[in-house]
């Protein structure tokens, strides 16, 4: 291998999306002398998966092949040799809430050490009971009652904080974690994916105003929302982009690879007038020669996928609301995930879910190669852009000595705006 040429201070991280239809791994290089800019992709690999059903390992050995496959791919490529990893967590009943904690200051000014007594009351906030915190990370700080972005220099009386909790089942990480182990990689932390994809297509002022992500992969279709700048609210939906190719082979009664080709090539989400006349070739499920080659309109092919998108967005739909996804803040959705790369999908969902509707793609990577680049790749390139913050966590963080813990719980700022906006409904 040649390692690649760095500056002073450039660290190299790795990162995999373990998908139902594919393990995708990248390399980069962040951080530097200048202590910014977008991390440089100096690798990628990217294996098709059969060990992976919804989201979640249902065959470890096959889960280890391809994880194992994607990363020497990426070594490869990036001449380094992968340590560990940022890893992405698609199901498992993600869930997230927001916690409050503040603490007396006594009209003092805030100094860093105010701040390490806030954030290690804060981690004693959280129980996640038999769940697993993914991640807990401050969202917004509060000085008496005024939210601000840095506390530390400000004269208070009461320092609080918010924090962004993202839990998972047990048993679906344990499993994740020992398939990427068995491939001789540790663990740094798992990402839940869709925190990982909004970084990667959502925009600063986007999350500001209101957004909610819409990540629809092969198996599970998650969504993100965000208020205030701030992830507030994730969902599953275990439905995808695969069960489009299934519900194609079944109708016409071909292999799912074909199924996948005639989704990609001639399926949408609208249905043109030429559709109607323009007939298309089915290869038959069989092999056996004389089999007839069936020719179906065009049209036939988009009702199919129809049906099933309109079975998902029906999903999103009943649970956008459950996450406080309503009002003057809930005007605009993002699609990303593979999925989102069926033709004119962003208009059916627009006169679907009565929202204003775009295809995010991934950026904020430099070097990124044009086959990694479109929407099923927002999850790895946002693991990366995850990888790069190296944003505190609370609850994955060694706990300090004598953590306090403090009285009841209360819900955050950010949780009180979202179930006025629940309770609104």
């Amino acid at each position: 291998m040649t390692p690649p040429k760095t500056t002073r201070g450039e660290r190299t991280v790795t990162v995999l999306d373990v998908g139902t239809s594919k393990v995708a791994a990248l390399i980069a290089l962040v951080g530097g002398s200048s202590g910014g800019g977008d991390p440089r992709v100096i690798g990628v690999g990217q294996r098709v998966c059969h060990g992976v059903r919804r989201g979640l390992v249902a065959d470890m050995e096959k889960t280890e092949n391809a994880v194992r496959a994607a990363v020497d791919q990426a070594e490869r490529n990036a001449g380094v040799q992968a340590g560990s990893v940022y890893v992405n967590m698609s199901a498992g009943g993600l869930r997230s809430e927001v916690e409050n904690v503040e603490i007396d200051i006594g009209g003092h000014k805030i100094s860093d050490a105010d701040m390490a007594t806030l954030l290690a009351a804060g981690r004693a906030r959280i129980d996640p009971g038999s769940r697993t915190v993914l991640h807990a990370q401050p969202a917004l700080y509060a000085v008496d009652g005024t939210f601000v972005e840095s506390p530390v220099g400000f004269h208070a009386d009461r320092l609080a904080m918010d924090i962004h909790i993202v839990t998972a089942d047990t048993p679906p990480i344990r499993n994740l974690d020992l398939a990427v182990r068995s491939a001789h990689l540790g663990v740094k932390t798992m990402v839940a994916s869709p925190a990982a994809a909004s970084l990667a297509v959502l925009a600063r002022e986007e999350r500001e105003l209101g957004v909610a992500l819409v990540e629809i992969g092969a198996g599970v279709t998650n969504i993100a929302v965000h208020m205030m700048g701030q992830l507030v609210g994730v969902a599953s939906v275990p439905m995808g982009a695969g069960d489009i190719t299934n519900d194609i082979a079944s109708a016409f009664a071909t292999r799912r690879s074909h199924a996948e080709r005639l989704k990609t090539l001639y399926g949408a989400a609208i249905t043109a007038q030429k559709d109607n006349h323009d007939l298309i070739e089915i290869p038959p499920i069989s092999d056996e020669e004389g089999v007839e080659v069936a020719r179906v309109p065009r049209a036939q092919i988009i009702a199919v996928v129809r049906h099933r998108l309109d079975l998902l967005f029906g999903e999103v739909a009943l649970r956008l609301p459950q996450l406080g996804f309503a009002g003057p803040q809930a005007r605009q959705i993002v699609l990303t995930g593979g999925g989102a790369e069926i033709k004119s999908i962003a208009d059916f969902a627009q006169g679907l879910l009565g929202k204003n509707v775009r295809i995010g793609k991934p950026r904020g990577l430099t070097g990124l190669p044009d086959a990694q680049s479109g929407t099923a790749f927002a999850t790895l390139a946002g693991l990366a852009l995850f990888a790069a913050e190296d944003l505190p966590d609370l609850w994955n963080a060694k706990a300090p000595a004598g953590t306090p813990r403090p009285g009841a719980k209360g819900g955050g700022r950010l949780q009180q705006m979202v179930d006025k906006l629940r309770s609104s409904l």
